[in-house]
């Protein structure tokens, strides 16, 4: 199971078995799942990715995976996890449209990255975004990601590849 960790406004902690039906409404948000991996997937295999998490990455312990909070509501979804095609570790964050606008994808994205770096003991995390996001760009390159270089998808659309690299002296982003 993943370490619960907290931000000044957010709380990343394992999934609960409640939390499908917020799980779902936020994976069949096109505005939110249009930026996730192949886009907008059926409810049922959203329910599927779900049951995943339990049956799979957690029993498995495979990668950290986190329901995110604000006050006590789920607003988002967070990962870390290897992939080998960007050879190390990428994170993964998506929040609801309500939470957009207030700052929190970045607290959120740099709560990952302490994780990658001050638990995992990462001296570089990646990230993987199609090259339409500015959002998501913009958020990257304000907390120090740099870009490495473009990847051909199987459908012949293109993502760019980033990556943040582990500074000298690393001040913990995340709260006691």
């Amino acid at each position: 199971m993943p370490p619960t960790l907290r931000t000044e406004r957010l709380l990343l902690e394992p999934y609960h078995s409640e939390d499908e039906e917020g799980f779902v409404a936020l994976f069949q948000d096109t505005r939110v799942s249009q930026w996730m991996g192949d886009g907008t997937a059926s409810e049922a295999s959203d329910r599927a990715l779900f049951g995943r998490i339990f049956t799979k990455v957690y029993s498995q312990d495979l990668f950290d995976v986190w329901a995110v909070r604000r006050h006590g509501l789920l607003v988002g979804h967070a990962e870390i996890k290897p992939n080998q095609v960007v050879g190390g570790h990428e994170i993964i964050y998506a929040l609801a449209p309500t939470a957009w606008g207030a700052g929190l994808g970045t607290e959120l994205a740099e709560a990952i990255v302490a994780h990658g770096f001050e638990t995992l003991r990462l001296t570089e995390v990646y990230a993987t975004v199609d090259p339409a996001n500015e959002a998501s760009l913009t958020l990257l390159d304000g907390i120090g990601f740099e870009y490495v270089r473009d990847m051909k998808e199987d459908d012949g659309s293109t993502t760019h590849v980033l990556v943040r690299r582990r500074a000298a002296t690393n001040k913990s982003l995340l709260v006691p």
